[in-house]
C-alpha cells in the first residue's frame, strides 16, 4: 500500500493543484517502511492524478483541493482524504490508526482561496473530535463537507475538462444566486474578480466547465445541478456525540455552525441539527449540498 501527502517542508501542502512536490509513504502490515519525496512534475490536476497514479499510489492526504480534482483521483483509483493540515507524518500515523477525517475540499461557496472560513464560526471555541467517521474511497462529484463512505452511488468520475481556457489562469466576475434569485455570493461586491486555474480542481467542476470555453469580455448565465456543484447530502457526514464528551456543547443550540476539530486537530465546519438532554447531533455536509445554484459569470481576463 503507498500513501502520498502533498508534502512541503514537513507539513501538508494546502492547495492540491499547486503542490511542488508529494511525501510518498510505503506501508506494510499497517506501518509505514519507508517513504520518499518527489517532485510534482506538472500543474493540474489531472496531471497530478496520472502521476499518483503512477506511482501506484493507492490513498492521497491533502488540504484543499476541489471537485475537478477529486473526479481525476476517483478515475486514477485514488482514494482521497481531504482537508488534513499539519505535520505530514503524524497525518499518516493517524490516517493508519483510522483517526484521520476527511473533512472534504473547501469551506467557501464555490471556490478553494481568497476567502476566510470565518463566517461558518460563531465563536465557540468547542473542542473535541467526531468519532466513527474515517476517510472512505475517493468520490468524484463532491466538493466538501463530509467524508464521502465507498460505493458512493452516483458519484462517477467525470471526464478531464476540454476548452481554450483549460490549464490557463482566469480571472472572473461572478453573482450566485440560488433559484428564488436570493443572492448568496458577488465578487462585484467584493470590487475584486476571483482569479483561479481553469480545470486545475480549485472551483466547482459546473463553474469549471461554463468558464473553460468562454471568451473575454463574454458574460454566460449557468444552472448547476448539485451534482455539478456540492453533491447532494451524505447520512453519514451527521454524526451524534455525548454533550458530556464535549467541553463546550453545552452552550450551543439547534442552527449554530461551528468548527469542531478531530483528535488530529483538524478544524471542520458543522451544523448543530438537534440537541437533546445528553447528546448534540452535528451535520458536516456542507451548507450548499443538495442546492441547484445559478451563476452569471463574466470573465474578465485569461493570462496565458
Amino acid at each position: 500500500m503507498k500513501i502520498a501527502v502533498t508534502y512541503d517542508n514537513g507539513n501538508i501542502f494546502q492547495h492540491f493543484g499547486r503542490t511542488e512536490s508529494f511525501k510518498v509513504y510505503e506501508v506494510e502490515n499497517g506501518s509505514v517502511v519507508s517513504s520518499e519525496v518527489i517532485g510534482s512534475n506538472g500543474v493540474g490536476h489531472g496531471a497530478l492524478a496520472g502521476l499518483l497514479a503512477g506511482q501506484s499510489v493507492d490513498v492521497l492526504i491533502c488540504g484543499g483541493i476541489g471537485g475537478g480534482a477529486q473526479a481525476a483521483l476517483a478515475e486514477a483509483g485514488v482514494e482521497l482524504c481531504a482537508g488534513a493540515q499539519g505535520d505530514a507524518d503524524q497525518a499518516v500515523e493517524a490516517y493508519l490508526k483510522g483517526e484521520l477525517v476527511s473533512t472534504g475540499a473547501n469551506c467557501d461557496h464555490h471556490h478553494e482561496e481568497g476567502h476566510s472560513c470565518g463566517h461558518h464560526e460563531d465563536g465557540n471555541g468547542c473542542g473535541g473530535h467526531e468519532e466513527g467517521h474515517s476517510c472512505g474511497s475517493g468520490c468524484g462529484g463532491h466538493e466538501e463537507g463530509h467524508s464521502c463512505g465507498s460505493g458512493c452511488g452516483g458519484c462517477g468520475s467525470q471526464p478531464a475538462l476540454t476548452g481554450r481556457n483549460v490549464g490557463k489562469t482566469c480571472r472572473t466576475h461572478y453573482l450566485g444566486t440560488f433559484n428564488d434569485g436570493t443572492p448568496f455570493d458577488s465578487s462585484y461586491d467584493r470590487g475584486e474578480p476571483l482569479e483561479f486555474v481553469c480545470g486545475a480542481g480549485q472551483m466547482i467542476r459546473g463553474f469549471d466547465a461554463a468558464v473553460a470555453d468562454m471568451e473575454v469580455g463574454q458574460i454566460v448565465d449557468v444552472h448547476l445541478m448539485p451534482e455539478e456543484a456540492y453533491g447532494m447530502p451524505d447520512p453519514n457526514a451527521v454524526f451524534t456525540v455525548e454533550i458530556a464528551q464535549l467541553p463546550g456543547s453545552e452552550d450551543l443550540e439547534a442552527g449554530q455552525q461551528v468548527y469542531l476539530t478531530n483528535q488530529y486537530g483538524q478544524p471542520f465546519p458543522v451544523k448543530v441539527a438537534a440537541k437533546g438532554e445528553t447528546t448534540i447531533t452535528f451535520d458536516a455536509n456542507h451548507e450548499m449540498a443538495g442546492k441547484e445554484l445559478n451563476f452569471r459569470i463574466e470573465l474578465v481576463e485569461v493570462k496565458e
